[in-house]
Order: structure tokens, then C-alpha cells, then sequence
């Protein structure tokens, strides 16, 4: 063999063996140099999303604010449930076969929330709800979190619809002053009515719109008073225990009643901020508040409890960004799932003429102001 071909060939296995231990030592180093690092899947602590200032709750409670005070407790209990309010409005797009006591037998079966279940008292408030679920969603996280803050807005806002001369007692409602508190009952408990109004501009001084929030036939009145169309009828949900006779509003403790006791909603969708411990995670084995279905813990499987850092834009409509928005969804895939069942969230939830369910709980006789 040529010496200058034997030279390559040596060198050749030098490099060769050179190459082998640098990665024998790199593979035997690494253990150790990951071990170094922090585990930052298990280590940090998720994003916390800032609390909400007196402005913007007022802003996100205008469009219910002026509701009667068990509809308002109805529906901030609900909004901690958005993927049940999704699945509640499918539900009752797919049956408006059933009407009156079957209706209320038929829902009383579903594994639902007792808010979610009583809103189909009023489908379309519900319909409303899912059509919004980016505001619905960031109403749940609000009461979750902020909840006697929630209902100060509330007064806050009837106090400038009463001050601006929109908020006084009709045939359809009474509306009284109880010391700092205005509070809103129906004329007639058997037979509710929703008020109609433009949220932007019912408070007097015009407020600026939630980002992304839509009008809903039968809920909006285009000019500056409130409006009354048709009453809905609750005698047919008497016999059940989620009934509108069940729920009300506790002003003087700031908080939602159900069954004589306040309302504490296990929902699994929304961090519970003030059970968050910034050193390791939750306090008092569970990070996460709401209701189950008939008042149980543990909530709808179909969420886990994204963190608050992510919002919610409901299926197919624009997105609506809002600074520090809420949300607890998984960038809306959660939701999306729900809209592969039937119809989309946007623009869907029509029932009857006019948004209404024709489930012959009805009464006439509204009209406007």
C-alpha cells in the first residue's frame, strides 16, 4: 500500500474516532445539562389576566342591566356555563316540537345547569347568549372572579337609566328604590317581560359597544327608551326546581341567590383568580368554580379549564379583542366543537317569529313606551 494512501486511511479513521467520542461524551453530558433547566410545563405559573376596572364592568353588564332582578341572576349564573349555553340553544333549535309542561319535563332530563336550564324560559335571551359568547364568555369570568364588583355595575348602570328618565315602573314591571338599590320585579309574577333596548344609548351618555357584541331581534330597540314586545310565561316551569320562582338577586350581599342560598357555580371553564396561588397553582383542591348539572360539582366534561389568557370568539364571527378580555376557552377550538353539531353560534339561534320560541308561554299586551 502507497504510504500516502495509507497516510489518508488513518487519518480517516482518526476523524472517524474523534466524531464517536464527541457524541459518546454529548449523549452522556445531557441527562445532566437538562436536568438543569427548569420545567417550564410544570414550573410556571400560567398568565392571570388583570381584574376588570368599574368602566369596563359597566360596559359589560349594560346589555342585561335593566333585565328583572331574577333574569339578571339567572343569566350571571349562566354565563359561567357558555359551552352548556351552546348546547342548551342547539337543543332547543332541534325541538320546537315541545312546548309548555313536555318542554319543561324534556329539559329537566338534560345534564344542564339549573340557570342554563331556566333560561330556556326565555329562549331569546339564550339564543342571545350563544351569539355572544365572546361577552358571555367574558360575563362568566367576571362573575367568577369579580362577582360583588359585577354587581355594583349592575346599579351603577340602573342608576344612569333612572337619572337619564329610561328606567321607571310600567305595566310590565315595577321598578323600586330600596334605599341605594334599584330594584326591577315583574307587574305580574306570573309573566315576564324583557325589556328592549339599546344598550349604547339607553344610560344617557352614550357608552362605547363591547367589541364584537351583536343585536338580537326582540332584546334591541334602536332609539334611546326601553320597549316592551311579549311577555313570557312562566307558569309552566313552576314544578320545576330550577323555575323562575328559585332565583333572585341578593343586593345587599352582592350576590346571585338560588333556592334561598347563594348561588357558588363549580363551572370547570373559568380560573377562579382569587383561589390562585401564584407560588403552586390552586387552593383548596379545585382551581376552578361552578356548578354541575342539578347544583353537583364537577361541571360539563367539555371543558377544562384553559387559562383566563385565552378569549372567545364565537364560532364563525368576527374576532372581537378586548384589552385584558376574559376568557377560559382554548382559543375557541372548544367551542368550535360544539359548532360542528349543528348550526353556528353567529347568526343562528332564531326561534319563531322574532327570536321567540313558539312554545305558547306567551302573552300580548306589551308595546311600546
Amino acid at each position: 500500500m502507497r504510504p500516502c494512501r495509507r497516510r489518508i486511511i488513518v487519518n480517516f479513521i482518526k476523524q472517524s474516532l474523534s466524531l464517536f467520542l464527541s457524541c459518546f461524551f454529548l449523549l452522556t453530558a445531557a441527562p445532566g445539562a437538562f436536568a438543569d433547566q427548569p420545567d417550564q410545563g410544570s414550573e410556571s405559573a400560567p398568565v392571570v389576566a388583570a381584574q376588570q376596572d368599574p368602566a369596563q364592568l359597566q360596559q359589560l353588564v349594560a346589555p342585561i342591566a335593566l333585565y328583572p332582578d331574577a333574569l339578571v341572576a339567572q343569566i350571571l349564573a349562566a354565563a359561567t356555563y357558555p359551552d352548556q349555553i351552546v348546547e342548551a340553544d342547539r337543543w332547543l333549535q332541534q325541538h320546537t316540537d315541545l312546548k309548555g309542561e313536555q318542554l319543561g319535563q324534556e329539559v329537566d332530563k338534560q345534564p344542564w345547569d339549573p340557570s342554563v336550564k331556566a333560561l330556556v324560559e326565555f329562549p331569546s335571551v339564550l339564543a342571545n347568549m350563544d351569539k355572544n359568547l365572546s361577552w358571555t364568555s367574558s360575563l362568566g369570568d367576571a362573575y367568577v372572579n369579580q362577582q360583588q364588583e359585577v354587581m355594583n355595575a349592575v346599579q351603577a348602570m340602573r342608576d344612569r337609566a333612572q337619572k337619564a328618565g329610561n328606567l321607571n315602573s310600567t305595566p310590565q314591571e315595577n321598578v323600586t328604590q330600596q334605599g341605594q338599590t334599584i330594584v326591577i320585579q315583574p307587574a305580574d309574577p306570573q309573566v315576564v317581560y324583557v325589556p328592549e333596548y339599546d344598550p349604547w344609548l339607553v344610560y344617557g351618555e352614550p357608552i362605547g359597544i363591547w367589541p364584537g357584541w351583536y343585536s338580537y331581534p326582540g332584546l334591541y330597540f334602536a332609539r334611546p327608551g326601553i320597549a316592551f314586545g311579549f311577555g313570557f310565561g312562566v307558569g309552566y316551569f313552576g314544578g320545576f326546581g330550577w323555575g323562575w320562582h328559585h332565583w333572585d338577586s341578593d343586593w345587599g350581599h352582592r350576590s346571585v341567590v338560588y333556592n334561598h342560598n347563594t348561588y357558588v357555580s363549580h363551572s370547570r371553564v373559568f380560573v377562579n383568580r382569587n383561589n390562585f396561588n401564584h407560588a403552586g397553582g390552586f387552593h383548596g383542591g379545585g382551581a376552578f368554580q361552578g356548578r354541575g348539572p342539578g347544583g353537583s360539582r364537577g361541571g360539563s366534561p367539555a371543558f377544562h379549564g384553559s387559562g383566563p389568557q385565552h378569549g372567545f370568539t364565537a364560532p364563525n364571527a368576527p374576532s372581537a379583542p378586548h384589552p385584558g378580555a376574559f376568557g377560559g376557552f382554548n382559543h375557541g377550538g372548544a367551542a368550535r366543537g360544539f359548532s360542528s353539531r349543528g348550526q353556528s353560534s353567529f347568526g343562528g339561534g332564531f326561534h319563531g317569529g322574532g327570536g321567540f320560541h313558539g312554545g305558547g308561554g306567551f302573552h300580548g299586551g306589551g308595546g311600546h313606551r
